[in-house]
This record gives C-alpha cells, structure tokens and sequence, in this order.
C-alpha cells in the first residue's frame, strides 16, 4: 500500500488514486474557454460562429459511454463562469443566454510522457468519437443552448477572443 505521511487513511487512499489516475488519461475531456467571439472555418468557409458564450474544445477517450456525454454537458452548460452584476463569476451559460461552439479534438488525448511524438491509444476510434461529441452537442442543445459545432475529422482553423481569459478543463471522470 502507498503511503503518503507515513499514514494509511481515506486521505492517502484518496491521494494515491489521483496519483495512479493521472498516469492513465480517461474520461471524456472539454477545453472550456469563455469567449465574446469564436468561429470555425473549414477550407475558407466558415461553419460555425457565435458571440458571447464558450468555445468547447472535446476530446473523446475509448473509455467514454453516451453517460459521460451526458454528464459533460450538463456541467458546461451550468459551469458558473460569466460575472454577475457584482462581477463575481456566479452565472451560467444558460443564465446568460450565450451560445456554445464546440468542436471535436482528438488531439486533448495526446499523450506525450514518453519520446517526442505524442501517442493517441487512449483517443476514441473515430467512429465512436463522432457518435459521442454529436451526442454531447444533442445533449447540451437539449438542456437550452444554442450551439455551433466544427465539422468532425476536418482539418479547421478556430478563431477566438478569449473573454478573461477565463480557460478550463472539465473532465467526465
């Protein structure tokens, strides 16, 4: 058993778990950045565009189920990061009325431990990511967004003006 302190309580059990988890790279991923600003082009022609809202960068895991699709969502989509009157982040997107432009991202399971190349493994296969990141953007649309999206498997240039900055990531698991 590891011990952290010389201990072995629920905290180091806790910590020990973390510690092993970050070594495998699971659960589906969103790069959340609020934005007054972002648009998707692919070969010149835009695809996606919105005004204030998030920009959701999504990577998909092998690991991931339609429930963590689910799940990511509706943490975006109630995730309180636009200010509030007082100018506290205390609000949701939802609450703002903003929209959301997501767009897949195989490269958020890039996984450059070992040698100078990252290895994707622990990215989905492409067919069971398109299934998920159009069942996130079904789900985030059913919970009252308007949302954009990319176009999967394209090459895309995103553009953005980052508002903040304000940049997170939100994982499934």
């Amino acid at each position: 058993m590891w011990r952290m302190g010389g201990g072995c309580d629920r905290v180091s059990t806790l910590v020990h778990d973390r510690f092993i988890r970050q070594g495998t790279l699971t659960g589906m991923r969103a790069v959340v950045q609020r934005v007054t600003y972002a648009k998707v082009e692919v070969e010149g022609t835009v695809r996606g565009e919105i005004g204030p809202g998030v920009l959701v960068l999504l990577g998909v895991s092998r690991k991931d189920t339609e429930e963590n699709a689910d799940f990511l969502a509706g943490k975006v989509v109630h995730l309180r990061i636009f200010n509030d009157d007082a100018g506290k982040m205390n609000r949701s997107l939802l609450e703002t009325g903003g929209a959301m432009l997501a767009v897949s991202q195989f490269t958020l399971y890039g996984d450059c431990r070992k040698g100078r190349r990252p290895s994707f493994d622990d990215a989905a296969p492409a067919e069971q990511a398109r299934h998920l990141y159009e069942h996130f953007v079904e789900a985030s649309r059913r919970l009252g967004v308007r949302i954009e999206t990319g176009v999967f498997q394209a090459d895309m240039a995103v553009t953005l003006l980052n508002d903040g900055p304000v940049t997170l990531i939100v994982e499934s698991t």
